[in-house]
């Protein structure tokens, strides 16, 4: 496939990027197919939506004849890295790592295709001696400059442990080896990995006169102020055994209308045309442009035959059809039998982040129960076999008895 040379002028108008170490330098290099890394952490075993800006990004790299390479970092999770963290990450154990590594892969693989390489930094990292590290690494750097990086001033503030302190030369040293075995001359990091990658850039050059780049995007958030992954319910994963693919639809459905326009750029893959088309829609008609985006965004993430059920689900929330696909919470018969308050049940079918959540949103007419408002959020539901508890007018999870063992 020929490489277009306005490949970082398309990726500038979807909003991808927020630095660029060359931009001259990286036009001229990407004339000819490259091979381009953006790297993971093993931290859990699904990604969610806040990694999902760079993995659209490598598919419009990869749609241009460049050459996508994932890393994991098996080795780096069991340091974490501090980047303007306030506090210590949990440090994981290897049988974790490992499960987290397998999961995480199954984003890989939807995203960008079975064929895409992807390496465990502890490849190269496992066998490294602290003495051979200093020497081939550490003596490249300075501690003076490295405390002006704002992602390690920061910490600085709170408390930054000398393991923490050399993530960043881990890192750098992580870009050096791809560049050294895989051929890559360009790292893609979130706006928080720049000191990182700048490192890496610096290094490959001192030790081996390589001509690396690294391309920031922009950290995302909403334009309520939350955290781009975040819902009420906890992160929105990408993994369907960590949410539905009806809840992910879920989540770009109720997106807010301001970022309508910007998400359609970011996590679908329309024309630009579309896009603003979309993105100019006012109104209850923007309300179509959001269903665009849920369904695009689906599709990209689960298949469509998982869409498809994700809409028999959506449409049977409003009674046009079997509820079925929709996700379901089995609850324990004894539970039942208990009196288990509606307050408890939206919490635990992921409905409501807490029971004042729930009680609040029953106290303002969202919390129904098969169709019809709740004012009292403590009281128990009653008896039966099969419930729908809905949040709001978009968010439901049919309730079932659980089968006798489950």
């Amino acid at each position: 496939m020929s490489i277009p040379i306005d490949l970082l002028d398309v990726l500038q108008e979807r909003g991808f990027i927020h630095q660029c170490t060359d931009v001259a330098g990286l036009r001229h290099a990407m004339a000819t197919p490259i091979t381009a890394y953006l790297g993971f952490d093993a931290t859990a075993d699904s990604l969610h939506v806040g990694h999902l800006q760079g993995l659209m990004l490598m598919r419009w790299l990869q749609r241009a004849g460049h050459h996508p390479l994932l890393l994991i970092g098996g080795a780096t999770t069991r340091i974490g890295d501090p980047s303007f963290r306030d506090t210590t990450r949990p440090v994981l154990d290897g049988p974790a790592i490992d499960a987290n590594i397998a999961g995480i892969g199954r984003a890989f693989t939807r995203y960008l295709g079975p064929d895409v390489p992807v390496v465990d930094n502890a490849a190269w990292l496992d066998g490294l001696g602290y003495l051979d590290f200093l020497g081939q690494v550490g003596r490249h750097f300075s501690v003076n400059r490295m405390l002006t990086f704002d992602a390690i001033r920061s910490r600085l503030e709170h408390s930054l442990s000398f393991l923490e302190f050399g993530y960043t030369l881990l890192q750098a040293y992580d870009f050096t080896e791809l560049a050294r075995r895989h051929g890559c001359t360009l790292q893609i990091g979130g706006a928080d990995q720049w000191a990182n990658i700048i490192n890496g850039i610096d290094l490959g050059r001192r030790q081996s006169g390589l001509d690396l780049y690294g391309l920031t995007m922009p950290l995302l958030a909403t334009s309520d102020g939350k955290k781009m992954g975040k819902s009420a319910g906890g992160a929105v994963w990408l993994n369907a055994d960590r949410l539905s693919p009806y809840g992910f639809w879920q989540f770009w459905r109720n997106v807010d209308d301001r970022d309508v326009a910007r998400f359609l750029a970011l996590f679908t893959e329309l024309p630009m045309t579309e896009v603003r088309r979309l993105g100019a829609l006012q109104g209850a008609a923007l309300n179509d442009a959001k269903i665009v985006l849920a369904n695009e965004a689906t599709r990209l993430a689960h298949g469509q035959d998982a869409l498809d059920a994700a809409l028999r689900a959506a449409a049977a929330a409003f009674g046009d059809a079997r509820r079925d696909d929709m996700p379901t919470f089995a609850l324990d018969a004894a539970r039942l039998a208990a009196g288990i308050a509606l307050a408890e049940l939206a919490v635990d079918a992921g409905l409501a982040a807490s029971r004042s959540a729930a009680r609040r949103l029953a106290a303002g007419g969202g919390l129904r129960l098969d169709g019809v408002a709740v004012n009292d959020a403590d009281m128990a539901l009653p008896a039966g076999s099969e419930w729908l508890l809905s949040a709001g007018r978009k968010q439901h999870v049919r309730i079932v008895l659980a089968e006798r063992g489950e």
